[in-house]
Parts: structure tokens; sequence; C-alpha cells
């Protein structure tokens, strides 16, 4: 295994320790395949927990802002039941407007371009999954500057980098990667509410010289034995 390979095993090795280390003591996370195993586990669990998000209008940076306030107003068991599974989220395309009267929502983005629902048990979303089709976007995420992102509260003198990489990612795929580095960064308490990101979309994350804080890893689509990094939140660097 490559020394880059090894990298990444370690760091997503260290993402199921954090959130489930029991899963550590059953599978070899040592080996892609015992990864493979435990993150497996997780997603055939009966008692999995799952947040269903419904997506209206999406600009990537906006839907980054929302998606960290909505972490923010977690209650804090719902989000460390949330945590050990992974904070699995499933997107459906859909008006949040016209669903507030039928489905409870823990957050509605303004304008309602985007909410979310409690985390929860798979099955208590049932009704809402049927009702509205998968949020379908094969495209890549549209190009597009660095884009300062000013989270909601009282601003902060912290700032970090958020990147995606865009090769070979469709604006589906992203969505799924950047729930996961921010709400468990939120989770975990690398970001505050009033904290500063800069949105970033490279084509690839190896290369990029600042040291990341936290770092979504999964497999290569082709080569399922080779990992890759979807998404990363630097190490906190000054407001200048």
């Amino acid at each position: 295994m490559s020394p880059v390979q090894q990298q990444l095993l370690d760091r997503a090795a260290r993402r199921v320790r954090t959130a489930r280390p029991d899963l550590a003591e059953r599978f070899d996370l040592g080996t892609v395949a015992g990864l493979r195993e435990a993150q497996q586990a997780v997603a055939s669990a009966a008692e999995e927990t799952l947040v269903v998000a419904v997506v209206h209008h999406l600009d990537l940076a906006e839907w980054a802002r929302e998606t960290c306030e909505f972490a923010f107003g977690l209650d804090p068991a719902d989000g460390a039941r949330w945590r050990r599974s992974f904070t699995r989220a499933v997107f459906l395309a859909g008006n949040p407007a016209n669903l507030r009267e039928r489905f409870r929502f823990a957050h509605v983005a303004a304008g309602s371009t985007a909410a979310w629902t409690a985390p929860g048990p798979g099955t208590g979303a049932t009704t809402l999954r049927r009702l509205l089709r998968l949020f379908d976007a094969p495209a890549g995420p549209p190009a597009r500057p660095d884009t300062l992102i000013q989270l909601p509260g009282p601003p902060t003198a912290r700032h970090r980098d958020l990147y995606l990489a865009t090769e070979g990612c469709s604006l589906a795929e992203a969505l799924v990667h950047l729930n996961h580095v921010l709400v468990e960064a939120v989770l975990d308490g690398l970001l505050s509410p009033g904290d500063r990101l800069r949105l970033r979309q490279v084509p690839r994350l190896i290369g990029v010289a600042t040291p990341f804080a936290a770092l979504r890893v999964v497999a290569e689509p082709h080569h399922p034995d080779r990992l890759k990094a979807a998404a990363g939140l630097t190490e906190e660097t000054p407001v200048g």
C-alpha cells in the first residue's frame, strides 16, 4: 500500500473509531476490506438513525451554511445517535413549502430551498421517502470561484477552508460528502456558530498542502480497493 493510501485508510479508520469504537474490536480497520465490512455493518443495522433532507433549490455555499445551522440546533442526544450511524442522510427532491403541513422538519432553509428532518429511525421516514424521488443530479458541481461562507451566529475569529474534490463527483454525491464533513465537524466541536468557511472546489485533494482537521474518505468508483479523499475541512486559521 502506498503512503498516500495508508494515510487515507488511517483517516477513515479514525472516523470509525470515533463514532463506533465497538466496531474497532470486531473488524480489522487496518485493511480496506475490514473498513468496508465495518461500514456495511452500520448501514445494515436495524437501529440505524438517519436524516431526510428535501432539496428544492441548490447553491452549494448556501446549502453548506444551512446544513451547519441545522446541525447547530440538533438535540445533543439526537446528534449522538446520528453520529453513531455515521450521519447518514437521504436527499430527496421536493419543495419544503408544500410539505410543512404534512411533515415536521427540524430546520427549513430561508426561502424553503431545503429542509431537514430530525435524526430518527429509518422506518420513521418511509412516508416522506415514498412521496418524493431521490435527488438525482448526475452532472458535476457547477464551476465556481472560492466562496466565503459566514456561519450563523456572532462572528468569531475562526476560519477554515472547506474543500470538495470535483473530479468524477456528481452534484448529488457532493451533497453526501459535504453533509458528512460539515455535520460531523459540528457534532465534534470543530465548527461553532459564527465561524467562517471558504468553499473551494478542486479536481482532487491530493497535493493540498494545508493540513485537514476532517477528511471524507471513500472508495474509488472503479477501484473499490483504492481510497480517495472526497471532501475535507482544514485546520483552523485566524481570520485576517
